[in-house]
């Protein structure tokens, strides 16, 4: 795809300071996955006022040389299709099409993975569902296959769950796939009431996996689990 300016800017001081899109996303507090969707996907047009900041602090040049003075225009894109659905049926209406990430997010011991960068395919699931059920947008959910049994009888390995990747604090506590510097992990987080610095506890539902602590310098939290899907 064509990149506008500030994209392909953006690209250029990553080079130049011999770092990546991985490593400038985790710098500002994201996902692995954040920067490369920007550049390349257009998801968000624009980097929101924090991000651009704390971006061009990673690159070190003044935020205004990141800022888009105009909102980027979008090529047409083709319409994203349900597996095994005919390139010639378009996505019915009322509907929206989640991407499923193509890596098993561990609910044991967790599975080494650059980020949520690759999508082996796609699924649609009702709009009501997404807006006043789960109450999040399409752009932030992401479909993950659950591997492990830390997490049973609450989710079990072939489970999919989605993730609200806009969903990263975890105030209220709940279940959480998280980064923990080996793997993603799907775990019970919350948060330790007055720890300097901040800390939070990873607990498990199967008794026989003990909870840890991590401060927040070493975990990254990808997005809170907002669905579950199983077979019976």
């Amino acid at each position: 795809m064509e990149l506008d300016p500030i994209r392909a800017r953006v690209l250029k001081l990553l080079d130049a300071r011999d770092t990546d899109l991985k490593n400038a996303s985790l710098a500002i507090g994201k996902n692995a996955a954040y920067l490369h969707q920007f550049i390349f996907r257009g998801t968000p047009k624009v980097l929101p006022e924090h991000l651009r900041e704390a971006l061009a602090k990673h690159l070190e040049v003044d935020s205004e040389q990141l800022k888009h003075r105009h909102l980027p225009r979008r090529k047409p894109r083709s319409k994203p299709r349900e597996p095994g659905m005919a390139p010639m049926h378009r996505v019915p209406r009322g509907f929206s099409v989640i991407p499923e990430i193509d890596v098993r997010a561990s609910a044991g011991p967790g599975a080494v993975h650059e980020g949520l960068e690759e999508t082996k395919a796609t699924w649609l699931f009702p709009d009501p569902l997404i807006r006043h059920e789960l109450r999040a947008t399409p752009e932030h959910l992401r479909l993950i296959t659950v591997d492990g049994d830390s997490m049973e009888p609450l989710l079990s390995p072939g489970d999919r769950i989605l993730v609200d990747t806009n969903q990263r604090i975890p105030v209220p506590p709940g279940i959480f796939v998280i980064w923990d510097g080996m793997g993603l992990v799907a775990k019970r987080v919350e948060h330790v009431p007055s720890s300097d610095p901040p800390k939070i506890t990873v607990r498990s539902i199967n008794p026989e996996y003990a909870p840890y602590e991590l401060t927040g310098e070493e975990v990254n939290i990808v997005g809170r689990v907002v669905w579950a899907g199983k077979r019976l």
